[in-house]
């Protein structure tokens, strides 16, 4: 498994100062977790699944959830079950290529159901999403795992999804959270990252956030975005990756407010009719929630549709600037500050060095792009194949 592996190699190459690294189950945890990148959202009980995800998988998508929660009636939950087990066991048995592999279950109990009706698909299962994830039901999410892994003879990995009220609720919000980090650093191991669910928050108010708005100037959520990152995002050896929340628009739309693309990059690219594009897909709303989302920390992105895919890969390659930036601050051990090499900033070397070592783990699975490359060229070569 590699990203952008569905570009031609002359093109990657002059994409590309440092190509992206191959990764796998075999990969350790951080690098796997960073490696996500959009992860793809299927309903189990989509007729054709197993064609489905080779197909997302030879179009550039490295990981997907096989969804048996919020996309499944209550009377197809039995049938999603069957079909999800039954996905994974023909991907085992055959040598088509296949993306990280999740199913998202609705409670623990599933866990050993599907497991149980495992044959070949027991190798190519990544692990499981624990949706409304909280103190009370986690327990028995991690201990179900942990049972499984065992079954299994390797590990699964486990993703919390942070979405119930007792965390949207500012008076129970601290506590819930201290309990939560207690619970996942216990099970360390297993968590491969933290999953945040921004449409749940909302509903919690009654709110369904429009097109032109990203999920940060919805205050109420963003605010809880804030704490679960304080919490459990910290890069000091006590946190985890944390995932972004879904985009969930795809489609053109009257305008209330203005597109949130600058032209100027476009022009420079000679691609304004590409920007045009983008807007009319309404994907500059999700590139500009991309661009908050590692702002306040947030690796990675839950997408429902494959047109998201490439947007949020593009914009997790390191440019060759960051790149610089991150081998100047880790090549001094003793502190200081230097001028970038760009010579358009400064880099603090005790300060930056955190930003630093995350920079070079998205380098390894995302690439580091040529000099003068940007998200346009990406995204160009990307919507290309």
């Amino acid at each position: 498994m590699r990203h952008f592996r569905q570009v031609p190699g002359p093109e990657l190459r002059l994409l590309f100062h440092r190509l992206p690294e191959p990764f796998g189950d075999c990969a350790d945890r951080d690098t796997l977790a960073m490696a996500l990148g959009a992860t793809l959202y299927v309903p189990a009980t989509r007729a054709d699944l197993t064609a489905t995800i080779v197909r997302r998988a030879q179009g550039g998508v490295c990981s997907m959830v096989i969804d048996l929660e919020d996309a499944v009636a209550d009377h197809e939950l039995e049938f999603a079950k069957g079909q999800a087990a039954a996905t994974l066991n023909e991907l085992g048995a055959g040598t088509d290529m296949y993306p990280l592999l999740f199913v998202r279950v609705r409670d623990a109990a599933s866990i050993g159901e599907i497991v149980d009706r495992l044959g070949t698909g027991a190798r190519v299962l990544t692990g499981f999403v624990f949706p409304k994830f909280d103190s009370g039901s986690g327990g028995e999410y991690l201990d179900a795992l942990a049972a499984a892994s065992q079954r299994l003879g390797r590990t699964l990995f486990g993703m919390p999804v942070l979405e119930s009220p007792a965390l949207v609720h500012r008076q129970t919000r601290d506590s819930e959270l201290h309990r939560i980090r207690d619970l996942l650093t216990e099970h360390r191991d297993q968590v491969l990252a933290v999953r945040i669910g921004a449409t749940d928050m909302c509903s919690t108010f009654g709110i369904r956030r429009d097109r032109d708005l990203t999920i940060y100037d919805v205050r109420v959520v963003a605010d809880v975005i804030a704490d679960i990152v304080n919490y459990l995002g910290r890069t000091d050896g006590t946190g985890f990756i944390i995932t972004g929340p879904v985009w969930e628009y795809f489609a053109d739309h009257e305008r209330m407010f203005r597109p949130q693309l600058r032209t100027s990059p476009f022009l420079e690219h000679d691609a304004v009719p590409f920007r045009q594009y983008l807007v009319s897909r309404d994907l500059d709303g999700l590139l500009r929630e991309i661009a908050l989302d590692r702002a306040n920390g947030i690796q990675g992105k839950t997408v429902i549709h494959p047109s998201h895919v490439a947007v949020v890969h593009a914009l997790s390659v390191v440019t060759h600037e960051e790149y610089s930036d991150a081998l100047d601050i880790l090549r001094e051990d003793g502190g200081g500050v230097a001028a970038s090499e760009y010579r358009n900033k400064m880099n603090e070397m005790r300060p930056h060095r955190s930003w630093a070592h995350q920079t070079l783990l998205r380098a390894r699975v995302f690439g580091v792009t040529n000099k003068g490359v940007s998200f346009v060229d990406l995204l160009k070569a990307l919507v290309a194949s």
